[in-house]
């Protein structure tokens, strides 16, 4: 007949480890109606994105210099409804006047200034940030930035 042998330290550390499991058995229970950080709606809170706009310079083996503009990060992410406001700093060129496509929103971004454009979408979609002075290639473009609103 086999025995099973219990020393007082095995004992003493199956009471601890069953302590910690009640402890937090309980604990889970009394909190399963929170929400977590992750999960909490900021229902008047107005999320800021910042923005810059940008120039990159390069010289052709010819000597002949070359530009191109550009909105920096040229995408962001929001959600339906979500209010934002979108701080663009203007960093190079004098001047960016833009608009967003499908919306009546409107501005222009002048160097050394911060232009604060609120956003607050109806409908999913992706829609452009346009600078009307860099549109396509033959204007040192095209600057497009891309707001994606799920």
């Amino acid at each position: 007949m086999p025995f099973f042998v219990l020393k007082k330290r095995s004992i003493i550390m199956f009471f601890i480890l069953l302590t910690v499991v009640a402890s937090a058995s309980i604990w889970l229970i009394m909190n399963t109606g929170s929400e977590t950080v992750f999960n909490q709606e900021m229902k008047d809170e107005v999320r800021e994105i910042h923005m810059v706009t940008g120039e990159f310079k390069a010289t052709l083996s010819d000597g002949k210099e070359i530009e191109s503009y550009r909105w920096d990060p040229g995408t962001i992410f929001m959600e339906k409804g979500e209010k934002v406001n979108l701080m663009i700093s203007g960093i190079n060129g004098a001047e960016h006047p833009f608009s967003i496509e499908g919306t009546d929103i409107k501005g222009i971004v002048k160097k050394g200034e911060e232009t604060v454009v609120p956003l607050q979408f109806k409908k999913d979609g992706v829609y452009r940030l346009i600078c009307h002075t860099h549109q396509d290639k033959s204007q040192n473009g095209p600057m497009i930035a891309y707001i994606v609103v799920d």
